[in-house]
């Protein structure tokens, strides 16, 4: 998942508060130790860290809020001092005004034309009419990039390939951009920061005077993304920021903690190449994923998009109940995919983050489960309904018979049996950090 090191480093934490004793100093200070240790580990600004560990540590003397224990009220403080880090509420773009300006800023290789197209294809699927200028005029792929991305969602762009002044492309095309609600600006890049791409982005700023100037950083530049954003941000007062890379090995603690520098809240995150491997940023959510609360806010916003209300309740009632068969668990698993990659969605789910789930369980690709369809055709209704009776025999029968390889029909089995055991691992494991969890995550619903 994102942030999967620091995540795991900050469960672990969670759950010795879960199992221990009681709640006395020797713990706080384990627990302290062990926060800045993550947090550090991660690339978040060391002063950061050290403001937020002061404030766990001060706040842990707070009276106790009625129906908490000491050990439940010290996991909701660590979570709602990690909320506060990454910007306490989530920040959507309300669209005011045709057409919306939008000027993204950032560094060569951040990521900034590919999410010009992300957030295109994002803002089209809810009904506006976007167009995309390029004035990126010093990289010469960059006008067809912001074409090819752009494309995919079948959004206009607007482009001067011979013109080398962004500021005559943006009076060249001013009156058509007014028929459009939202705009985005691809602005040049540099491999560090210098003078002229400040020079540069100051004098866009002031010609455009765009409603929004978001910075979009890459989750792998470390603590050298304050230096960026604070530079960034004295020059054109950057309103929102987007982080790309999180789907990497990228520590992104840096990143996603510059923000607290210059006050621009994170707007998204980028956890993907697709066009909508773009996530609305929500730090309750975010926090709630990286402790194992899930999010059910983000779950739901992927379901939305992916299949009906209908199709989404059908989906959830047959998945919760445990209760299915190898057709069901194909449906379920070709729903989801819908979705983006299971590993992604397991963790939006309360209660799932906590379970140390099989990769092969989560790694589902495309062209297995088409080989498990055409496995599936070679079977009979005996064998679909209750695969426990697949034995040696019948998956050498249903191999010839369909041609997908013994390996392929015994992993698909195996997948079977490891979803039915994940189902009676999730309605018996009741007790300690579960338990917790269920009912943290409660309170953050109650939160928002």
């Amino acid at each position: 998942m994102v942030l999967e090191k620091l995540s795991q480093s900050l469960r672990d934490t969670l759950s010795k508060i879960a199992k221990s004793m009681f709640v006395d100093e020797k713990l706080l200070n384990e627990l302290v130790k062990d926060i800045q240790r993550a947090l550090l580990q991660a690339d978040v600004n060391v002063q950061l860290v050290f403001s937020l560990t002061k404030r766990i540590r001060e706040r842990s003397s707070e009276k106790l809020p009625p129906g908490l224990t000491k050990k439940e009220h010290l996991i909701k403080i660590v979570y709602e001092e990690l909320v506060a880090l990454l910007g306490k509420e989530k920040a959507e773009l309300s669209i005011t005004k045709k057409p919306y300006t939008i000027m993204m800023a950032g560094l060569f290789g951040s990521g900034k034309t590919t999410t010009i197209g992300k957030l295109a294809s994002y803002y089209a699927k809810r009904g506006y009419k976007i167009a995309a200028l390029g004035l990126d005029v010093h990289r010469p792929a960059a006008p067809e990039q912001l074409v090819q991305v752009c494309s995919q969602a079948h959004i206009p762009v607007f482009i001067n390939k011979q013109e080398k002044d962004p500021a005559a492309i943006y009076r060249q095309f001013q009156g058509e951009l007014k028929k459009f609600d939202i705009v985005f600006v691809d602005t040049a890049g540099r491999d560090a920061l210098s003078a002229e791409l400040i020079k540069e982005l100051e004098q866009l700023n002031s010609l455009i005077q765009p409603e929004q100037r978001i910075l979009v950083i890459s989750a792998d530049i470390g603590q050298a993304a304050q230096r960026q954003a604070e530079q960034f941000h004295q020059s054109v007062h950057i309103t929102g920021v987007i982080v790309t890379k999180m789907d990497g090995t990228a520590r992104a603690g840096g990143a996603l903690s510059a923000c607290a520098v210059t006050k621009a809240p994170i707007l998204f995150i980028g956890i993907g190449e697709k066009s909508n491997d773009l996530e609305l940023f929500n730090p309750q959510g975010f926090v709630g994923r990286m402790l194992g609360m899930g999010d059910l806010e983000a779950l739901l916003e992927k379901a939305k998009e992916a299949m009906t209300e209908d199709e989404a309740k059908d989906l959830g009632k047959r998945f919760l109940s445990g209760d299915f068969n190898l057709i069901d668990l194909y449906e379920q698993i070709e729903a989801m995919k819908k979705m983006g990659p299971f590993s992604k969605i397991i963790e939006m789910i309360p209660g799932f983050g906590q379970l140390k789930l099989p990769k092969e369980m989560l790694d589902v690709q495309e062209d297995k489960l088409r080989c498990w369809r055409f496995a599936m055709n070679s079977m009979t209704k005996e064998e679909l309904e209750d695969p426990e009776c697949v034995g040696r025999d019948r998956i050498e029968r249903i191999s010839q018979g369909s041609g997908v390889p013994v390996e392929d029909i015994r992993g698909m089995v195996k997948q079977y049996k490891q979803s039915k055991k994940m189902m009676k691992m999730m309605k018996g494991s009741e007790q300690n950090m579960g338990k917790m969890m269920k009912r943290l995550q409660q309170m953050q619903v109650k939160l928002r």
